[in-house]
């Protein structure tokens, strides 16, 4: 069935992964719906951008609809659309053509309804509202209004002509929708889990929206067991724990390691089943051990904010120095010399560590594995020449034609730049 899913606007690039992620983690798929890559169907409302909020998609159930948009982090809310138009003219025959059977038992004299009015780029004040409400008077609501705690929750939503230059995708022309909430993201746990709430912080902490939509398209989940390889102080394990999941991590830092102890932090989550010191680099697992973790979930080091590092020290990599071993009486508080940790070797060392520790079958599948061996091959083919021509980020991260596609004339005319410019505000 198709259902309208509306995202908040923002993260353009994450909303339709994290929907297909979760559509996975609940079963979505197992009913044939999407297609031999398990990707679901979507489909733009009329005259809609691509970064618009409001995307149509087909889903099996509306239990794996309301899963889907309770546990999303941009999805606004997954609705039954009763009716679309231009108008409320148009708005009225497509809701009263709506079948009946669909409609009727959430209208009954024993149920409580709200309606909310929503729009997209504007605001409509609260007299509007309710002539906007005074306006749905055709369709034949029988129970009674209950603003606090209502059992069915119906939304009135507009988009229109908002002007240009604001940032938000175009809109060719005003369209109204209607539908019944089947369920809706509940952010109230990004303030819980803010990082101001927290007693540890180090450089590079995870903000909390993006290491639970991490963890969400990672599908952690009870039972499944996440590693994170640069724990630092434990942003992303934290949210694999918040979801059940049990958690593993490491970081060469082991101050971080000591002192951020990852979910049990502030949150009382479970404690990761351990937390080791350990260089990326230098993988510290006994040989021939292998599919161990259900998924690898970690913000490397890529020079921003801090660099990488890994052990040796820069007179050992020089072969300054032989290689030693710490005598007994100076391990305890012993911090080992570390030298720089390039993108290309750590990038490297991550697909070597996913494709020897991830399990196979669950959400690493064989045609995972067969095109991650593959552009693990072009990076280990290319890293060097990327490394020298300067565009290791760009050529690994990004498509080849964003690399290629800034050559032209250089003295183009300002105004000839589109006045949207979506993700890239």
């Amino acid at each position: 069935m198709w259902y309208l899913c509306v995202f908040f606007h923002r993260l353009l690039d994450y909303r339709r992964a994290e929907v297909e992620a979760l559509a996975e983690l609940f079963g979505a798929f197992d009913d044939g719906v999407g297609d031999d890559h398990h990707q679901l169907q979507w489909k733009l409302p009329e005259r809609h951008h691509p970064d618009s909020p409001f995307h149509l998609v087909n889903l099996p159930s509306e239990d794996a609809a309301r899963n889907i948009a309770n546990r999303s982090l941009l999805v606004k809310g997954i609705y039954e659309l009763w009716g679309e138009g231009d108008n409320y003219e148009e708005l009225e025959k497509a809701v009263t053509s709506y079948p009946d059977e669909r409609k009727l038992p959430y209208l009954a004299t024993e149920t409580t309804f709200r309606i909310v009015v929503d729009s997209f780029g504007k605001i409509i004040n609260f007299e509007e509202q309710n002539k906007r409400i005074q306006s749905l008077k055709f369709i034949p609501f029988k129970g009674r209004v209950n603003l606090k705690n209502p059992e069915q929750k119906f939304w009135l939503m507009e988009t229109d002509d908002y002007g240009s230059k604001n940032g938000l995708p175009p809109v060719v022309q005003k369209r109204i929708f209607f539908g019944r909430e089947v369920g809706a993201a509940d952010r109230k746990l990004l303030p819980t889990y803010q990082l101001k709430s927290r007693n540890y912080l180090g450089p590079t902490a995870m903000d909390a929206e993006m290491a639970f939509l991490m963890a969400n398209q990672a599908l952690a989940t009870k039972g499944k067991l996440v590693y994170d390889p640069f724990v630092g102080t434990g942003s992303i394990l934290v949210a694999a724990a918040h979801f059940g999941a049990m958690t593993m991590g490491a970081d060469i830092d082991i101050r971080v390691v000591r002192d951020g102890r990852g979910p049990d932090c502030n949150y009382g989550l479970p404690m990761p089943i351990s937390l080791l010191r350990a260089d990326n680099n230098l993988p510290s697992w006994r040989q021939g051990l292998k599919e161990i973790f259900d998924a690898i979930i970690c913000d490397p080091p890529y020079g921003v904010r801090a660099g990488g590092r890994k052990s040796g020290g820069r007179k050992l990599l020089k072969g300054a120095v032989d290689p030693y071993t710490v005598p007994d009486d100076k391990r305890t508080g012993h911090i080992p010399s570390t030298a720089p940790y390039s993108l290309a070797e750590c990038v490297h060392d991550l697909l070597e560590l996913a494709a020897r520790m991830l399990v196979m079958n669950g959400p690493y599948t064989d045609d995972i594995a067969e095109l991650a061996m593959k552009m693990h091959l072009e990076f280990k083919e290319n890293h060097l020449k990327w490394l020298e021509d300067g565009n290791l980020h760009s050529a690994v991260f990004s498509p080849t034609s964003s690399v290629n596609g800034a050559s032209g004339d250089s003295n183009f005319n300002r105004d000839s730049k589109p006045k949207y410019r979506g993700k890239y505000v």
